[in-house]
């Protein structure tokens, strides 16, 4: 009701009744007089002009409540956002500040409860869960199992390269995870340079000792650490010192220092100004201890000695004590025969066979003290700043919303024994399984993927090569960067998390917190044996299969496997490697019956045996499976070997966390939470796009993903009930979907958009589908502009397939009207008014050219002053909003303000305008709405393949044209033609700054749609390539089309494959079709009476006169087509001759009328405006009518024609882009636009924009 009370306000106060004035002026007005041949001089209030005026205030009426509803998704998304708790920690600043409260919202989220709990009523729910979580029972306090599970996340960074072996061991918890004083050991990564701190400032601290001590206590990691260094400390003298002096000495020490802390008289006791060089000298012991070699035990010993030396001498105020005991062990030693007689030597000093310290320590030893002697090491010895720790920025950031997502709502963990079970499944084609030899270090204009990928992630190859070692092998390599891309190993290796999480948790279940002290896990399988007991290492792989199965759908596999692809063998290692994964496939034989080949179709289950496959289940199919759409066809038919009671659907081009993967237990429980009648059918999950670095269109991309998969669903979801399936991370109810027409419909055509379909299936037969932001997975995106094209075009030919279904209609009927309206714009609505957007642009552009070309502007300007229609401004400026990329901007916004803060967002904004964010949201715009309308007059949606390659490549001019030609460049001239013209014949009456303010987004569309492709094309103004696109270019136009050619090949086949839909949509399409071309031949009846050549000429003959012009100019083309097709080869001289006889007579004809009838160049300029649009009207014309008239002589000069304004075209766009390629800087700035982010990075990315046309 807001929303819509908002809309309708505005739109009265700012869009309608701003126009009702001028329009009863307009009314008014006597037109007596027009500038062309009216056909109806009679009609009364101007019914032209007022049509003209409020067309696109109407279709600006209807189309911003869009815009409405995109500020409303951003307020209150944001605000639905700050109540989840959403980005309350951002960065590892927060996640250092709060760490100490994490096992405890730890065990609060993720460790099932030790009794079960009564059910309780909502509100002492509420006061238990956030007002007194402090006063719960111990276990929830307890950082054990947080301990446990954080180390477990820090491997599986450290195996996934994205922290180094020092970072982990500075961010792993000790597992002797208390102290003495009963305060917990946190990582060393919060404690770094706390010490040292700690240690200034006691030197340097004037005051009391309680003064001093309270100080301290207010930063507890410096508490921490302080209290670490003298635990280690202790522990360490007390096994390396053997000496009976000694241990009394330091024993009398320890005791000074206790007994002084316990009085508060530290400060008196101690001379505190020696502590920095008592510092230095532990500094250099641990560092020696750690080292643990011979050739230090001099050093050792003498560093001892200086630290005892240094608190006797130089810091206890009273040492008497201590050096009494020094004193007391004085005695007279003889050697062995009795001859000679010493004294006993100095401290920790060794003489003969009497040692007095224990160095270097023995192998058996020192897997005791290892652990303390390593921390003792890296807390006196760690000199990186606190906040570069982890550098890696994906660590930190998935450190961050881990700790965030602890502290939002989801339901208790039960136990794994009682959790539902869940299956994943994944549709596999014929992508990459994992990166071959021969992609990985091809050199392609002097770069490789993995050449590629070293510099984009050169931390991560060096956390690679350390772990690793010297001896790298190529498979290692393989895995490393194919879990970089797009890859099925990348998507297996992050579902397999599931596993792994799950028999730690079932571990956990069974283990008490002070069994895990004595117990160190091992989470791989053989020291599961050594470490665990081997029947209760049994039971928990047992029950980790029973509560998970992976299965990839790979359709293709039996035919990979027969021809011997290597992706086959690829699929093979990845069931090896992961003994739980399963593949399904389509098995095709030939059989005989009854003496008759007969083709036999299978869904066959394998698994790895021996690095073979093996099969286990076989389901004979009555028939071939894939009749519709592939990928959902893929998915039903493997669906059948899923099992559980939760099915979680993903794709390839997906990633999963182990941290992530801990909550799925969590996420299942929303099943069973909420009453029958509520529960959801559908969980959706938030997504997140790691593809974002690659390049500033990948950065677009992501962003608008981003804003999409979690500000725009947590809306749909709640509170506007409107959220269905939009991709595959979400998790079905297996057993209501299977019961109830699964989850896949698969109808050619009409369920391209597989996914959304799901979800309208689910809400038609009463099911709930919800939005879980606490947990979530990665997800790849398009990186190159065309890629993100295909996609866009994929996405909006199914949403104009969902308009015309049955689905949408049954859910309108059965929605609400608010649901209804929600559904509809946040659905079809959305691509719907983006065309209406587009139409809007042309419809005013339209009525401006009727008002200027029939003098009624005039008329309304001089005579009813109406100069200010403030309708027009509103209406432009809302359209406006949608075409810059602002409805994905206003959420985007709000949704990094959450997750970064609002100046990072506000940077990040700003960012990607200098980057041009608005010339890509423009053109994606235009993507949108093209595609959207041609499938919903003609039909004909397609799947797009898009591919998923990492490595962004320069695309050719050719490839750009075949594929934005209709698109966008042809709309693009149109709108440059129709503001050239309000351009020429306006400027005498309209003043510069209202032409300005009406035309400006126009033009900025225009000059965007007609070279983004090539400003976001890398390499796109390098001089070489420009070369190579242009001798392409003519090669392509040159060719020969016919059966067999591909449209890549020839101009020909692409033309007729463009214009193939036309043959077979309906007959009120084509009629339509045919309706929507005659508005080119405006132009020709208005700018005909405008020739000088016309003499202010009103009647019809002079219009009748300029089609004798048309038919002329096309008999001179199909004479010329004629004549080169039969005396071009053998009467080249003859056919010359007749080519200049024509261009003399054209030329003489030129002569004649600039003498004759005052021919200016004037009016030739304005018969090109004229004719050309003409042309092309007629050219849309006959292709509808083209199965009638084909076979007629007519056909090939159209054909000629429509290759000459191909061309024409072509080269217009070549011409500006050819230029700007002469100055070196115009280069240079496209790329640092282009890679910023790789540029910030200091990469030197110009090696690594691949060719494509090398490729070929």
């Amino acid at each position: 009701m807001i929303l819509l009370s908002s809309k309708f306000l505005f739109s009265y106060y700012f869009e309608i009744k701003p126009l009702v004035g001028p329009t009863k002026e307009i009314m008014k007005i006597n037109m007596n007089k027009y500038e062309w041949h009216e056909f109806f001089p009679q009609v009364k209030s101007n019914a032209g002009a007022i049509l003209a005026v409020w067309s696109p205030i109407i279709l600006v009426y209807f189309m911003d409540t869009q815009i409405w509803y995109s500020v409303f998704c951003t307020i209150f998304g944001g605000m639905c956002g700050i109540i989840h708790h959403l980005g309350e920690i951002r960065t590892m600043g927060m996640v250092r500040s709060r760490f100490c409260t994490l096992p405890e919202a730890f065990n609060m989220s993720l460790v099932p409860p030790a009794m079960p709990k009564e059910k309780k009523g909502m509100f002492p729910s509420f006061l238990e869960k956030k007002v007194f979580k402090k006063l719960g029972k111990d276990e929830r306090l307890d950082p054990t199992k947080f301990a446990l599970v954080w180390n477990q996340i820090i491997n599986s960074f450290r195996s996934e390269d994205i922290i180094s072996n020092r970072e982990m061991e500075l961010m792993t918890m000790p597992m002797s995870l208390e102290h003495s004083s009963g305060s917990i050991r946190w990582p060393l990564f919060l404690l770094a340079k706390k010490f040292s701190e700690a240690v200034d400032m006691a030197a340097n601290f004037t005051g009391k000792s309680a003064q001093l001590f309270s100080k301290i206590k207010k930063d507890s990691y410096m508490f921490c650490s302080i209290n670490d260094f003298y635990e280690l400390t202790k522990t360490i003298f007390r096994f390396l010192i053997i000496g009976e002096t000694e241990k009394s000495v330091v024993a009398v020490i320890f005791n000074k220092i206790e007994k002084s802390i316990q009085n508060s008289s530290l400060l008196t006791d101690f001379k505190m100004d020696h502590l920095p060089s008592l510092f230095s000298k532990f500094d250099r012991l641990a560092e020696l201890l750690y080292l643990n070699k011979h050739e230090h035990r001099y050093e050792v010993t003498i560093l001892l000695q200086d630290i005892v030396d240094i608190l006797i001498q130089d810091m206890i105020v009273d040492a008497q004590s201590i050096l009494d005991v020094v004193n007391s062990s004085e005695r007279l030693i003889s050697d062995d025969d009795g001859a000679f007689g010493y004294y006993e030597p100095e401290l920790f000093a060794s003489v003969s066979s009497i040692t007095n310290i224990r160095y270097p320590f023995l192998d058996g030893q020192l897997s005791q003290q290892k652990e303390q002697v390593k921390r003792l090491y890296l807390l006196l010895n760690t000199k990186e700043q606190v906040a570069e720790i982890p550098s890696n920025l994906e660590a930190r950031r998935r450190i961050s919303f881990f700790a965030t997502s602890l502290f939002m709502d989801m339901p208790a963990a039960p136990k794994v024994r009682s959790m539902l079970s869940f299956s994943i499944i994944t549709p596999y084609f014929m992508e990459e399984v994992k990166f071959s030899d021969e992609e990985l270090y091809s050199n392609q204009d002097e770069s490789s993927i993995l050449s590629y990928m070293q510099k984009i992630y050169p931390d991560e190859w060096k956390n690679f090569s350390e772990r690793i070692g010297p001896k790298i092998t190529n498979d290692e390599i393989r895995y490393w960067a194919s879990y970089r891309g797009q890859t099925l190993s990348r998507t297996v290796r992050g579902m397999m998390y599931y596993r792994k999480a799950l028999r730690l948790q079932a571990f956990l279940d069974r283990t008490s917190d002070q069994e895990l002290y004595k117990v160190p896990l091992a989470t791989e399988k053989g020291k599961n044996k050594r470490n665990i007991h081997q029947s209760l290492s049994a039971e928990i792989e047992a029950l980790a299969d029973m509560k998970f199965s992976y299965i990839i759908s790979c359709q293709k596999f039996g035919e990979q496997k027969i021809k011997g692809d290597p992706h086959a063998q690829d699929i093979i290692d990845l069931m090896t490697r992961y003994s739980v994964l399963r593949v399904v496939y389509i098995e095709e034989k030939e059989v005989i019956v009854n003496n008759a080949p007969h083709k036999v179709y299978s869904s066959v289950l394998i698994k790895a045996e021996n690095n073979l496959d093996q099969e286990i289940y076989r389901i004979k199919l009555p028939g071939p499976p894939i009749i519709g759409e592939g990928k959902p066809e893929n998915q039903n038919h493997a669906i059948i070997f899923t099992r559980g009671e939760a099915l979680q659907t993903i794709d390839m081009n997906q990633d999963n966390y182990l941290e992530e993967a801990y909550k799925m237990r969590n996420v299942l429980q929303e099943f069973v939470i909420h009453p029958r009648d509520q529960a959801p059918t559908i969980l959706g999950l938030r997504e997140h796009i790691f593809t974002g670095s690659v390049s500033s269109l990948a950065g677009f991309m992501s962003y608008q993903e981003t804003s999409f998969v979690t500000i725009g669903q947590r809306f749909l979801a709640d509170p506007l009930r409107v959220r269905f399936h939009y991709g595959h991370p979400d998790i079905f109810d297996r057993i209501f979907h299977l019961t109830r027409g699964g989850i896949s419909k698969a109808s050619k055509t009409i369920n391209l958009s597989e996914d959304v379909f799901a979800g309208y299936n689910s809400i038609l037969r009463r099911g709930n589908i919800t939005y879980n932001e606490y947990i979530q997975v990665g997800k790849g995106r398009d990186v190159g502009l065309n890629q993100i094209s295909k996609f866009e075009a994929k996405v909006a030919n199914g949403n104009s397939e969902q308009t015309i279904s049955r689905d949408i209609h049954r859910l309108g009927r059965r929605f609400d009207f608010f649901r209804m309206l929600s559904c509809y714009f946040t659905t079809v609505g959305f691509y719907f008014n983006s065309l209406i957007s587009v139409v809007g642009v042309y419809v005013f552009l339209y009525g401006q050219l009727y008002l200027v070309l029939s003098g009624l502007q005039r008329a309304l300007l001089h005579d009813a002053q109406t100069q200010n229609i403030k309708s027009l401004e509103t209406a432009l400026a809302s359209q406006s909003f949608l075409q810059l990329g602002l409805l994905t901007g206003l959420p985007m916004v709000m949704e990094l303000g959450l997750e970064k803060g609002f100046r990072a967002s506000l940077s990040d904004f700003i960012l990607m305008q200098l980057q041009l964010a608005s010339v890509f949201f423009t053109f994606s715009l235009g993507t949108k709405a093209h595609y959207y309308g041609r499938t919903i007059l003609h039909g004909g949606a397609k799947y797009r393949p898009t591919g998923r390659k990492f490595v962004v490549f320069h695309a050719s001019f050719t490839e750009n044209y075949q594929l934005y030609s209709r698109s966008h460049f042809v709309k693009g001239f149109e709108l440059v033609f129709l503001l050239i013209v309000y351009h020429i014949f306006r400027r005498s009456y309209v003043s510069s700054v209202l032409h300005v303010m009406i035309t400006y987004s126009t033009w900025f569309m225009a000059v965007t749609w007609l070279f983004t492709p090539f400003l976001f094309n890398p390499a796109g103004f390098a001089w070489q390539k420009i070369v190579e696109d242009w001798a392409d270019w003519n090669r392509w136009m040159r060719n020969q089309g016919g059966i067999g050619v591909q449209p890549e090949k020839s101009w020909e086949s692409w033309w007729n494959a463009e214009n193939a839909h036309l043959r077979h949509s309906v007959l009120s399409s084509r009629i339509l079709e045919v309706l929507l071309s005659l508005r080119f031949f405006i132009y020709q009846y208005g700018l005909v009476y405008h020739l000088n050549i016309s003499q202010d000429n009103k009647n019809f003959l002079v219009y009748l006169l300029s089609w004798v012009v048309i038919i002329a100019i096309i008999g001179l083309v199909k004479l010329v087509n004629c004549a080169s097709r039969r005396l071009s080869t053998k009467h080249q001289l003859i056919f010359r001759v007749i080519k200049l006889l024509i261009f003399l007579m054209v030329v003489t004809s030129l002569i004649l009328l600039y003498c004759l009838c005052q021919l200016s160049i004037m009016d030739l300029i304005i018969c090109c405006l004229a004719f050309i649009p003409t042309g092309w009207g007629l050219l849309l014309i006959v292709q509808v009518l083209r199965p009638k008239i084909e076979y007629y002589a007519i056909w090939e000069p159209i054909q000629v024609i429509a290759h000459a304004y191909d061309y024409g075209m072509g080269s217009l766009l070549f011409s500006p882009i050819a230029v700007l390629a002469w100055m070196p800087v115009i280069s240079a700035i496209q790329t640092r636009v282009l890679f910023n982010r790789a540029f910030s990075r200091q990469l030197q990315i110009q090696p690594f924009i691949v060719g494509k046309t090398k490729r070929r």
